[in-house]
């Protein structure tokens, strides 16, 4: 689905000014404007002989650099344009779309949509609050327009941040059962609308998680030494996307690409500078 979208820099970050009629297409499951539809394609498929290829590139500041050397490139679904998906998928690349779905931020176009009894706690954004998880009803909605969103503008894979608010103090009593609950509910909603889901992080969870999703995106498990608890995905042939944002590649690259992940090395802003670890 081709929407334009205009953002403008704001401070290290990027605050989306919206059309009327995107900001309508994230608060209803119908678009309020007239759009050009380009089917995105298939959902992202990881076949096994090839899961220790993937490179990778994640970038959620800056311009887009679509001229990186990656196959699997994981992108904000708002900044992203459906003119820059179409580019890179005439390139054959990958494209996973972040969503965060276990919290949002007051500046969501679709902020109001969320009942006052499931915001939380602060989570890990500036001004972001965690969501109540065991609300599934009044989650749901909400969730799979964000869903379409990713969909409609060519993705054809979403990975799920922020998955692990029973982790944290979230403001309620989330328990490690609802978690789970939650985030299979989560990829069973990504692949009816033909989305390939991904989990981002909740390295406590994937040993149970991992028959639920196709593929893993971690952060820092190096530095935080969890690397092994990643293997459950490893070993059913579904790619780790992970990377580091300390540490030389020539340390931590012995590491993981032992392990069979796909890693890199960026800044936190993740804006297009990344190195990469060689592939075997």
């Amino acid at each position: 689905m081709r929407i334009r979208l205009r953002t403008r820099a704001v401070g290290r970050g990027l605050r989306r000014a919206l059309p009327a009629c995107v900001a309508l297409a994230l608060l209803t499951p119908v678009y309020a404007c007239r759009v050009e539809i380009t089917p995105p394609g298939p959902p992202t498929g990881w076949p096994v002989e090839s899961a220790r290829r993937w490179q990778w590139q994640w970038q959620l500041s800056g311009v887009l650099d679509p001229a990186v050397d990656a196959d699997v490139f994981l992108l904000d679904p708002v900044a992203t344009t459906a003119a820059q998906t179409t580019e890179l998928r005439s390139r054959d690349r990958r494209l996973v779309c972040l969503v965060h779905v276990g919290s949002f931020l007051p500046a969501d176009p679709d902020a109001s949509r969320f009942p006052t009894a499931v915001r939380g706690g602060a989570a890990r954004r500036p001004q972001s609050r965690w969501l109540d998880v065991r609300q599934w009803d009044a989650l749901r909605p909400v969730l799979a327009d964000r869903f379409r969103l990713c969909r409609g503008k060519g993705f054809s894979a979403v990975a799920l941040a922020d998955a692990d608010g029973y982790a944290h103090r979230s403001g309620f009593p989330l328990e490690f059962d609802d978690q789970l609950a939650f985030n299979r509910r989560l990829a069973a909603l990504a692949r009816s609308l033909d989305l390939s889901p991904g989990l981002v992080n909740d390295v406590a969870q994937v040993a149970a998680l991992a028959p639920d999703f196709d593929f893993a995106v971690n952060e820092e498990c190096v530095r935080l030494r969890q690397c092994a608890r990643l293997l459950p995905f490893v070993e059913a042939g579904k790619p780790v996307f992970h990377v580091e944002y300390t540490g030389s590649t020539t340390d931590f690259c012995v590491t993981t690409v032992g392990y069979g992940f796909s890693s890199i090395r960026k800044e936190r802003e993740l804006d297009a500078w990344r190195l990469s670890c060689p592939m075997v």
